[in-house]
């Protein structure tokens, strides 16, 4: 389905002409890191569905979806941004769960969700296939940090600086905008533009 043209719709449009000359057949993973409240998943969210409007099959999925419970992330001390930093994503459910059998492909089964953040509580896994040919557009933060930025094959990140402070501690140890090959500036969401630095490839 051909979605209505707007300003946000044509920028999003370049951006995946830029990166789908590059990324082949087979499974892509699209990673967007930013600041917290950025407007990541609002970007994942559309971004999904330009690459729809090509018929492309694309999956959709954020890491707040995988993240730890409290009393698990109260194993690695008391509540600091330090903590949540380092402990507050179960990468190893992310990459077991999504990452690893999404690159897979086949009939290898993933789930897009697996952490209901409001309850608090794991939720029950709908596992998903796709075809040999598939995107995954994954949404949040930390996620071109340095133990996670080579599982992507785009990385795209929302200009701005941190406030919160796990935000400025992440950006201390490894600022998403230099690892980015795509940097977006969403100050006016309506008609974002070509931001900051993209310091992994421009």
């Amino acid at each position: 389905m051909e979605l209505v043209t707007t300003p946000r719709v044509a920028f999003l449009r370049r951006v995946a002409d830029g990166f789908l000359a590059h990324t082949g057949r087979g499974r892509v993973i699209v990673a967007i890191d930013g600041p917290v409240r950025s407007g990541k998943t609002q970007l994942g969210d559309d971004l999904a569905d330009v690459l729809r409007e090509r018929d492309l099959a694309v999956f959709r999925a954020s890491v707040e979806d995988f993240h730890r419970s409290r009393e698990a992330q109260a194993e690695f001390g008391p509540d600091t941004p330090e903590r949540y930093f380092g402990y507050g994503i179960d990468e190893s459910a992310l990459r077991r769960t999504l990452v690893d059998p999404f690159r897979m492909a086949g009939s290898t089964a993933f789930v897009t969700s697996a952490f209901d953040l409001v309850r608090d509580a794991w939720v029950e896994p709908k596992w998903r296939t796709g075809p040999a040919d598939a995107f995954l557009v994954l949404d949040g933060r930390f996620l071109l940090r340095r133990r996670l930025r080579d599982l992507w094959d785009v990385r795209i990140a929302v200009d701005g600086d941190p406030v919160d402070p796990a935000d400025v501690i992440a950006y201390g140890e490894s600022d998403p905008r230099e690892q980015a090959q795509v940097v977006i500036d969403l100050g006016d969401p309506a008609r974002p533009r070509p931001g900051g630095s993209a310091g992994a490839g421009g």
